[in-house]
């Protein structure tokens, strides 16, 4: 039951309970950036991913989620610049659906030898089982052209039937550790209706870790031996995902690691009232479905308990329906928010930065970042890690200083 604490109370109360005014400590002021729509005539159907090769080209590449790949160079205020250069095009093998838009092609990421191995990877859904499958595969860029890729040098790494069209994940990024994470929801409808968000005989609801210089029997990538599961053993079940690195997620849409420190930031899509970002460790259970947010879930839902994780940060259906995860800020352009986690929300436009201190694990500042409502899709950055975003208006928005 929400209670009316008057003014005079609630000093009262804080005085007894210094505890319970965390909340009150929270800045929530402006925060002195502002978001400028650049390549305003660049036309790509649904922006979906936009990052860079950290080849020391300066080039943008934006993919579709229709199935395609552009790059660009990295001129955001080039009114001339109509369209971006076709690097690939896989939308013969990519479903994507106007009515179940979680699907399509979803994860981009560039080896980090790309410069010399020319490999890069994508994470795209196939319409060869009912409700899509997600793939995560291998591609080459051209020996003889640095800005075109060969589709036919898809090499599968892995593949997941999806019992749903929705909580796709998605996210792929190499983490400092030269290793592959990639995001998987929890197979989607709703509630977890699937079972997945506890069940670590799936990859669904987890964040799976690989290593793609090398392969375990019968695999196309191998196990890392300091995964938190690699000997396959966990009671109550027979059976272990060893690729998992994290779980307990309903749909993790997005995932960064932070270059100057190397956490692995994550904005997990709620269900019913609560949207939430976390700070995954290794083997780390972040609750869903007995927990949403700081809360518990239907029926089964607990209290806090030491295994599960609770979020650093959560808000509700008030204020936002629908996290996008963002990334640590570590650009020069903005010195003011250096340090602070970027993240909006696609339902109601909203944008934060976010201020964590390690030392306390606490929130000290959530500033609005005032903005136009923008249903926002992804972030991304530029090699000298200044942020983009997108829009499902096929908009790029860059993070530029008041």
């Amino acid at each position: 039951m929400k209670k009316t604490i008057t003014s005079l109370a609630l000093l009262l109360v804080l005085a007894v309970c210094p505890q319970l005014s965390a909340e009150e400590k929270v800045n929530t002021s402006p925060a002195p950036v502002k978001l400028v729509k650049v390549f305003p005539y660049l036309q790509i159907d649904r922006p979906i991913v936009i990052t860079h090769a950290n080849d020391g080209s300066n080039r943008l590449f934006i993919a579709s989620q229709k199935g395609k790949i552009y790059v660009v160079p990295n001129t955001p205020e080039d009114e001339d610049l109509e369209e971006g250069k076709l690097f690939l095009d896989i939308s013969d093998r990519v479903i994507y659906l106007d009515k179940k838009n979680e699907m399509g092609l979803l994860g981009l990421t560039f080896h980090p030898d790309f410069k010399n191995n020319g490999e890069f990877f994508v994470y795209y859904s196939s319409p060869e089982t009912p409700n899509a499958t997600s793939v995560v595969s291998r591609f080459r860029v051209s020996k003889d052209d640095p800005g075109k890729a060969l589709a036919d040098s898809e090499e599968i790494l892995m593949k997941v039937e999806q019992p749903a069209w929705n909580h796709n994940g998605g996210t792929i990024v190499f983490g400092p550790d030269g290793m592959l994470y990639v995001t998987f929801g929890d197979g989607g409808a709703g509630g977890d209706a699937f079972h997945n968000g506890q069940n670590l005989s799936s990859v669904l609801g987890s964040i799976c870790r690989i290593d793609v210089d090398h392969k375990s029997p019968g695999l196309n990538y191998a196990i890392p031996k300091d995964n938190p599961f690699e000997d396959g053993k966990k009671p109550t079940f027979a059976t272990i995902r060893k690729e998992i690195w994290a779980y307990g997620f309903r749909n993790p849409w997005r995932i960064a690691f932070d270059d100057k420190t190397g956490k692995l930031w994550a904005g997990d899509v709620g269900q019913g009232v609560w949207e939430e970002i976390d700070i995954v460790v290794k083997g780390g259970n972040y609750g869903w479905s007995v927990r949403e947010g700081k809360h518990p879930f239907g029926p089964n839902g607990v209290e806090p308990r030491k295994h599960l994780i609770e979020p650093i940060w959560e808000y509700d259906h008030q204020v936002g329906k629908s996290i996008t995860g963002g990334s640590v800020y570590r650009g020069k352009a903005i010195p003011a928010i250096q340090g602070m986690y970027i993240y909006g929300d696609y339902v109601s436009g909203k944008f934060w930065a976010l201020k964590y201190d390690d030392a306390s694990k606490k929130v000290v500042a959530n500033h609005v970042i005032e903005s136009p409502s923008i249903p926002v899709m992804t972030f991304g950055t530029d090699q000298n890690g200044e942020m983009f975003l997108t829009s499902s208006f096929s908009e790029i928005y860059m993070l530029k200083a008041k």
